[in-house]
């Protein structure tokens, strides 16, 4: 992979910069781009930021989200990505997760610039700065604009950084989350002043209450396997018509899965017009990106995704159900159970004076 170095050089010696990311972008993606653009511009660069996908609503309020744009294929925004010196591509490796707008950053003359932290990258960029140990793109957006200048970070391109960073790090509790992390954190809330409950807030705190009744009928359904380290639930068509919940207010369940006592792995399938979404999440050693990968997705060990068409709902679910062993054999392992049995009341007494002797025995003396 090239080095920071190359990476630094290359914002310096062009001057015209297309940033795009993967379809349904979500809040590393966004706040990443808006970052970089906002990095770029401060340099005197022309940068565009132009998706296949816009935004969720539950980013709109961001500072700078009004120059995102949608690619519409037209003339236009070809020839601008035709006469880009410089496209870069940011929290995605594989060219198909660009959609409408893979083909033609692929054939345009530009170089290409990969961002990412995710793992087996792609070989079609000609730089990279890539590390898969990264908690997210917005950390390593982060070290480049710190490596050109720390002051250049104001309110806006914090705000940008720390949603990028929080919101794939499940509000800092995944494992990807070091103590360097945490600096970073601190060093955005303290150069941008931000306030950690409004930012919190606007994003999370807006479940609709079509996504809730969603929810509520999805959970009625839940499925747990391998005595209950495997939960997950499936959200049909139909559910979505009776509920009038879009796929946006599907945000969160997966990891809502996980918070049910026992599970180490959670699934989601979501059923869409051309297919049906799978949101593999999971904790610790229990790695789902190999899983995901075979189905034609990808991501992170604990975090990943996928997108099956043709194959029907109940048909797609038993596959991917009878795959986990293979990639999840510790699934199949029967869990160290506690000692059986309660105490009775005589040991319970037993043990209660017996703690109660040794709290009121005096310290030993050396």
């Amino acid at each position: 992979m090239s080095s920071r170095r190359a990476v630094l050089q290359c914002f310096r010696r062009h001057r015209r910069f297309l940033l795009t990311t993967h379809i349904r972008p979500d809040g590393d993606a966004i706040g990443s781009e808006l970052a970089l653009g906002q990095l770029l511009e401060k340099l005197g660069c022309a940068v565009r930021i132009i998706n296949s996908d816009p935004p969720p609503s539950n980013l709109s309020w961001m500072p700078g989200i009004a120059h995102v744009e949608i690619f519409d294929g037209s003339l236009e925004q070809r020839g601008w990505i035709d006469q880009a010196e410089v496209i870069c591509v940011l929290d995605t490796n594989t060219l198909g997760r660009l959609g409408a707008l893979a083909a033609a950053v692929e054939a345009s003359p530009a170089r290409k610039l990969l961002i990412d932290h995710h793992t087996a990258p792609e070989s079609w960029f000609d730089l990279a700065y890539v590390r898969d140990t990264a908690s997210s793109t917005g950390e390593l957006v982060y070290e480049l604009v710190r490596a050109i200048d720390p002051n250049l970070i104001d309110t806006e391109l914090a705000t940008a950084l720390y949603v990028a960073i929080m919101t794939d790090t499940g509000s800092f509790r995944f494992n990807s989350v070091t103590p360097a992390v945490h600096r970073i954190a601190a060093d955005l809330l303290a150069r941008g002043h931000l306030s950690t409950e409004a930012i919190h807030s606007a994003i999370f705190d807006t479940r609709t209450p079509e996504s809730m009744r969603l929810l509520g009928w999805a959970l009625r359904d839940l499925e747990l396997r391998y005595d209950g380290r495997l939960a997950y639930i499936a959200l049909s068509r139909r559910m979505f018509n009776k509920t009038g919940a879009s796929t946006e207010d599907t945000e969160g369940f997966s990891n809502l899965l996980l918070s049910i006592r026992g599970v180490q792995v959670a699934l989601l399938f979501t059923e869409i017009d051309k297919g049906v979404k799978i949101s593999f999440r999971s904790k610790g050693d229990y790695h789902v990106h190999t899983w995901a990968r075979a189905f034609g997705g990808g991501g992170h060990r604990n975090a990943a995704g996928a997108f099956v068409t043709n194959t029907p709902l109940p048909q797609l679910i038993e596959t991917v159900l009878a795959a986990a062993p293979i990639y999840l054999p510790q699934l199949t392992k029967t869990p160290i159970e506690p000692a059986s049995g309660t105490l009775s009341a005589e040991d319970a007494s037993y043990l209660s004076a017996l703690l109660h002797q040794k709290s009121n025995a005096s310290p030993a003396t050396s």
